[in-house]
């Protein structure tokens, strides 16, 4: 015959329960008794044994605040009509005060706290006809009773108003945080494609309209667009390669990519693909060349001026640009010009699109200032001024003194 399983142990968490549920019900009880007890009905003794039946209800308190109320408010009552001194119901009395302010702060306001706090209050003062005596010091009890039950409630509701305030603070946060990593995201794809795809249409364009009477200009064309695809594919994948990146590489498995980010050494590059679709830009570098930028300042440089020269191609019917790299003492300058003209009168480049937005954007970030529209003689201009981290200043070696060899 197969044996029989034995049944499971409780759960510890039950365990604990269950006690916690025992202990609180003794407390009425132990309270009762501990107010009484005591060889001449010792004062200390007996606000010991209190102190031990509150005790009893701190197991109970944060999981059944209302329970534990109830529990102390029958004590209080049953312990009050042997009428002991008044400094004997004391602390059950703080007890209640501080069950009402944990209702204020977990439970609702209306449907549970205030009909408790009334009940509590009403019990308080029935208790109070027991161990008070005249008139005065009946009403002085009772409105100390009730600034005391008052302020506890406050204060448990101040701290449910906290956490719903620093909850809030914190979804707002959040929210914004993938707002702006939606943004980031937006702007690197938007200048990734952008500039590629723009050359590809009018290389494609050229191909189509020479492919019959000039083969080796549509195979420059196609070569052109191959090239100008891969490296896309290639910005792309390193793209979605960094977003899908977790904090810390899972061990055993290969990292993704993460090719340095492109600045101003690769304007060559970038120059070179805007000349194949049909633009020559003259490149000017002011300032001091060897002048290292923040890894930052230098993406948003190559950015700005790859956003610019797409929008010479595609918008402003000119073959050649000007673009004009200043590196001073505390900013980057960025200016790009061209002598064309929107395709529509009245229209700026990438009116519709999302190109000087990103730039206007990327310049913000970094705490710049940015400038886009038509020049007065014709065409148009694109100025980005980003702040530069001053260097550090060297010391000066201090001057020796006499009869102290120089280093």
């Amino acid at each position: 015959m197969p044996a029989t399983p034995s049944p499971s142990p409780p759960a510890p968490g039950r365990v604990s329960a269950l006690l916690a549920w025992c202990a609180a019900v003794a407390h009425p009880f132990v309270l009762f008794v501990g107010i009484q007890a005591g060889p001449f009905r010792s004062t200390e003794l007996r606000l010991f044994l209190s102190a031990v039946a509150v005790g009893l209800l701190l197991p109970l308190a944060r999981r059944r605040p209302e329970v534990t109320l109830g529990l102390l408010l029958v004590g209080l009552f049953a312990a009050s009509t042997t009428r002991p001194s008044a400094e004997l119901t004391y602390l059950p009395v703080l007890a209640a005060d501080a069950c009402v302010g944990l209702l204020a702060a977990q439970r609702p306001l209306l449907r549970v706290t205030l009909p408790a706090a009334a009940v509590a209050l009403t019990v308080q003062i029935g208790s109070a006809l027991y161990t008070t005596s005249g008139r005065d010091i009946f009403v002085s009890t009772v409105v100390a009773l009730s600034l005391a039950l008052l302020t506890a409630g406050l204060l448990g509701h101040g701290s449910r108003e906290r956490r719903a305030h620093a909850a809030e603070l914190r979804a707002r946060t959040a929210a914004e945080a993938v707002t702006a990593e939606r943004l980031r995201i937006a702007r690197e794809l938007h200048d990734v494609i952008a500039h590629s795809i723009g050359v590809i249409a009018i290389q494609a364009g050229v191909g189509r309209r020479v492919i019959e009477t000039q083969p080796a200009e549509a195979r420059n064309a196609l070569a052109t667009i191959e090239t100008t695809s891969r490296e896309t594919l290639a910005g792309l994948r390193r793209t979605l390669g960094a977003l899908r990146a977790s904090t810390q590489d899972t061990p055993g498995r290969g990292a993704a990519p993460r090719d340095p980010a492109p600045g101003l050494a690769d304007l060559d590059r970038l120059v070179a693909s805007t000349a194949d679709a049909g633009v020559r830009v003259e490149v000017r570098h002011l300032g001091d060349p060897d002048r290292s930028l923040p890894p930052e300042v230098g993406l948003a440089a190559y950015r700005i001026v790859q956003e610019s020269l797409t929008n010479v191609v595609r918008h402003a019917c000119t073959p050649t640009c000007r673009v004009t790299v200043e590196r001073g003492e505390d900013a980057l300058l960025v200016e790009i010009t061209d002598d064309g003209h929107p395709t529509k009168p009245g229209a700026t480049p990438d009116s519709a699109g999302y190109g000087i937005v990103g730039m206007r954007e990327r310049t913000a970030l970094l705490g710049g200032r940015f400038s886009a529209g038509p020049r007065p003689g014709g065409g148009f201009h694109v100025t980005a001024v980003l702040p530069l981290p001053l260097p550090l200043a060297t010391p000066e070696p201090e001057p020796a003194q006499e009869g102290t060899p120089a280093p």
